[in-house]
Formats: C-alpha cells, sequence, structure tokens
C-alpha cells in the first residue's frame, strides 16, 4: 500500500505504467489476503468462528453506521476536516479487536 502510494511521487515521479503496476499488484495482495484469512476460518472451531462471526457482524454494521454519518458530516462541513478513508479504516480494525476481545472473554 506504501508504495502505490508513495511511489508515484517520491521514487518513479508519476510513470503511469509503474503506478499502474503497483496499485495492481496491492490489489492482488489483498485478494491473496482474503483467500488467507476464508483459509484460516475454514480451520477455526465452532466456537473460534462465533466469536469472529459475531465480531465481524458488529464491526460491519458499526462501519456502515459510522462511515454514512461520518460522510453526511463530512458534506456540508459540519467536521473541521475532509472525511478520510483511512479513519474508517483504523476504526474498522480497532472496533473488530475490541469486539473480538470482548467476545472471546464472555465466551470463555
Amino acid at each position: 500500500m506504501a508504495i502505490a502510494s508513495f511511489g508515484p511521487k517520491y521514487i518513479w515521479d508519476d510513470h503511469t505504467t509503474l503506478t499502474v503496476l503497483a496499485v495492481t499488484v496491492n490489489f492482488a495482495n489483498g485478494i491473496f489476503m482474503v483467500i488467507a484469512n476464508r483459509n484460516l476460518f475454514n480451520n477455526f472451531d465452532e466456537l473460534e468462528r462465533k466469536i469472529h462471526l459475531e465480531s465481524m457482524a458488529l464491526t460491519l454494521g458499526l462501519a456502515v453506521v459510522v462511515g454514512l454519518t461520518y460522510s453526511l458530516l463530512d458534506l456540508p462541513n459540519l467536521i473541521g476536516f475532509d472525511a478520510e478513508i483511512s479513519n474508517l479504516v483504523m476504526f474498522i480494525g480497532i472496533t473488530y479487536l475490541i469486539c473480538v476481545t470482548i467476545n472471546t472473554r464472555r465466551y470463555s
């Protein structure tokens, strides 16, 4: 992600072919990560699956609600900064971590 983000500006001076290649590699990495996560979840036992499924469901719901609210607050400039996707990605990661921790404690 860093190479695709900062490469055009700092490494190869906006060369289109290299930028497209970096974004393509980043996209392929994302696909491989999804496949790896699917394989990991297929190896979980029933309790681990339940913990993660509930955590993912809550995280998805909160990400949609918070993400849309965040975007709506940015449209009329009710927040003093631009709504950036990186903030939502951090929110998703933290929410998932908290949900897994709570669910693990709840079911153990």
